[in-house]
């Protein structure tokens, strides 16, 4: 059975990415040089930096920085929090989105994380971290150049299936005196309805939700404005062909473009199918749950 992997060998991890050497990394967690040096070799840390470049080359480039101080090295010497709920504060004070950060945090599955991420911002210690960097930020002004991207790309990339489930679902059928029984069976008659159910808050980037509101025809959630996001983009990358989003938004817009092809095209062969088969009041979802569609060959 594999030994189970040290929380601090991943807050290690995090200080070797922000270019700290190995000997302070040993010294802030309190370990030997000779550990952390380990934890590098069997995590693979150096996939993280340029193979061709020594770790004093990149300790060099990054003094040349001026460090910005974002209030997570007080977070990873906080002594009333255990390692994994450094890392989540840490995680969430970035995305704001529970169940990713305490999936980072712990390596667990998402359906875990869904559960317990949303459990641990009701900690006391926790919360009141978490504000303490977020705070921190307020003060620095949010939104340099690549914030304000990053924001763009969440924008412009944005899945609403990350934000409400929707589908068909069986209710009972009402009348003024409660529900309607079936007078075969005695149980109540069931009608097939639309249903709509947003996902819980601390589960999704609220920064991108413009509003949410609740009417008389039900809820309703509108994400900021992918279009103007997308535009800004693509006029910005003209204008900055090197910055380092450009692939990622590059490789994002040319899988929008294969998934929407696709579905035209199937949608295209969904109308021709029922085009040969031809039925009154017939509605293409009742032809696609039918599987019609799927029926090929022609009769002899």
């Amino acid at each position: 059975m594999a030994a189970k992997k040290n929380p601090l060998a991943d807050k290690a991890y995090e200080l070797y990415k922000s270019g700290m050497k190995l000997i302070d990394i040993a010294d802030q967690l309190g370990k030997p040089e000779g550990t952390i040096r380990r934890w590098k070799s069997t995590y693979g840390w150096d996939g993280e930096r340029s193979e061709k470049k020594s770790e004093r080359s990149v300790t060099k480039r990054t003094v040349k920085k001026t460090p910005v101080d974002d209030g997570t090295k007080e977070t990873l010497q906080n002594d009333d929090l255990t390692p994994g709920q450094q890392m989540f504060c840490i995680y969430y004070s970035r995305t704001f989105n529970a169940a990713q950060s305490y999936q980072k945090a712990y390596g667990c599955k998402y359906e875990t994380a869904m559960v317990n991420g949303c459990m641990l911002l009701r900690n006391t210690k926790v919360r009141q971290e978490i504000e303490r960097l977020k705070e921190i930020k307020r003060q620095q002004i949010i939104a340099g150049a690549d914030d304000i991207v990053e924001i763009q790309m969440r924008i412009a990339f944005a899945d609403i299936g990350n934000y409400l489930s929707f589908g068909r679902e069986k209710v009972d059928v009402m009348s003024a005196f409660g529900p309607v029984k079936d007078p075969e069976t005695g149980e109540n008659l069931k009608k097939e309805v639309n249903s709509i159910k947003l996902n819980e808050s601390c589960n999704v980037d609220t920064q991108i939700i413009q509003e949410v509101k609740q009417g008389k025809d039900g809820v309703s959630l509108k994400l900021a404005d992918k279009q103007k996001a997308y535009d800004w983009l693509s006029k910005y990358f003209l204008m900055h062909p090197d910055d380092k989003y450009k692939a990622e938004f590059d490789k994002k817009r040319a899988e929008v473009r294969d998934d929407s092809a696709a579905q035209i095209l199937a949608n295209m062969q969904t109308i021709a199918d029922i085009l040969k088969k031809p039925e009154q009041n017939r509605s293409i979802a009742d032809f696609e749950r039918n599987g019609d569609h799927e029926q090929t060959g022609t009769a002899e």
